[in-house]
């Protein structure tokens, strides 16, 4: 195996395209430290100058009602639960004035599948929001775009038209889960295939939004599930050229119907060096600090990762499964210096703004 492990490493270094099974050898594998070093090798290839970027941004989950009560979920709420919300104009307002006031450049609006809010209701709320604030608006996930699709009878593309003209700046990568429909039949029965999740994003693409793309990994996809995400990804890059990053990040189990043991930190750190290697055409990985903390953060530098993800002045769906890393902006820029690096805050295009 570890000649095999090392053959395949060699490729990556030389610039040359994984196969799937050499994805599957490299997650079997036990060669953490070779595989970290070959990560971060690509990643100085990519990213030569000493630079780790950071966004200064907000997640506003509009809403807590869904109709999907995906099982790895604890956020989600029914209609008629007590606790069940739909934020106000003004609440959303008030939310997106303080990120201004902190130098925010973005909010990350995503929520529920609401099935009591319009089309109109999404389309108003980014023209006001764009009449009295000047930051990008990286909202509205794809199972978010397939379910304003169902409730107004138009087409993907006729919704991603409407919401690009009305304000969307960007597509956050959210709902992909694992691009497999076993795997989301499992733990996701009532959402959109991967095939759907794909065409959201690439028709966005093809619209002119850039977008991300995740990966939630850990729940009960099998290694080679894994790395067939991967490998979806890489294709659909190759065509449009549309995603921006790649954030992988592990299931959280607490408080959900799901339930299951928590990914360990090698196996987050095998997962991200693994993403760096086979995701070849992707320009940026993101660390996870809001599910591994600012320390597994800080190592995952040396595995791949050349962002630090948003400050995320505001965060709650991680939060419902019992996961509260809060890093203020201090010591994100602490602790990139501290692994050796220049914080940089960038904005939602990887523009740098300014170094520290």
């Amino acid at each position: 195996m570890a000649d095999i492990v090392t053959a395949i490493l060699g490729k990556a270094l030389a610039g040359e395209r994984l196969t799937f099974q050499d994805g599957v050898t490299l997650l079997q594998s036990d060669r953490l430290i070779p595989l970290g070093l070959a990560a971060d090798a690509v990643r100085k290839k990519l990213h030569p100058e000493p630079l780790v970027t950071f966004v200064i941004d907000r997640n506003i989950n509009y809403t807590n009602v869904c109709l999907t009560k995906c099982r790895f979920c604890a956020f989600h709420r029914a209609e008629d639960d007590p606790d069940a919300y739909v934020l106000t104009d003004e609440e959303v307002f008030d939310k997106i004035r303080e990120t201004v006031e902190c130098g925010g450049t973005q909010i990350l609006m995503q929520g529920g599948l609401h099935p009591g809010l319009s089309l109109k209701y999404y389309l108003d709320l980014l023209r006001a929001i764009k009449q009295r604030f000047d930051i990008h608006i990286h909202s509205f996930s794809p199972p978010e775009i397939a379910h304003f699709s169902r409730i107004s009878g138009l087409s993907v593309r006729e919704v991603l038209s409407e919401l690009s003209a009305a304000g969307l700046d960007s597509i956050p990568g959210g709902g992909a889960e694992i691009l497999d429909n076993r795997v989301r039949k499992y733990i996701s029965p009532h959402k959109i295939t991967w095939e759907e999740w794909m065409d959201v994003m690439t028709t966005a693409h093809e619209l002119g939004l850039k977008t991300t793309a995740t990966m939630m990994f850990g729940s009960v996809e099998t290694l080679e599930e894994r790395v067939m995400h991967l490998i979806r990804l890489r294709d659909a890059q190759d065509l449009t050229g549309g995603f921006r990053a790649f954030i992988p990040w592990s299931f959280q189990p607490a408080n959900t119907e799901l339930g299951g043991e928590l990914s360990t930190g090698v196996d987050y750190l095998k997962t991200l060096a693994v993403s760096r290697l086979m995701l070849d055409n992707f320009p940026n990985l993101q660390a996870s600090w809001v599910t591994q903390g600012a320390k597994m953060a800080q190592v995952s530098l040396s595995f791949g990762a050349n962002d630090f993800g948003g400050t995320m002045l505001e965060e709650n769906v991680v939060r419902a499964a019992g996961v509260s890393h809060r890093v203020p902006m201090d010591d994100i820029i602490r602790s990139i210096k501290d692994a050796g690096f220049i914080p940089a805050q960038r904005n939602t295009r990887y523009e740098i703004i300014k170094c520290y």
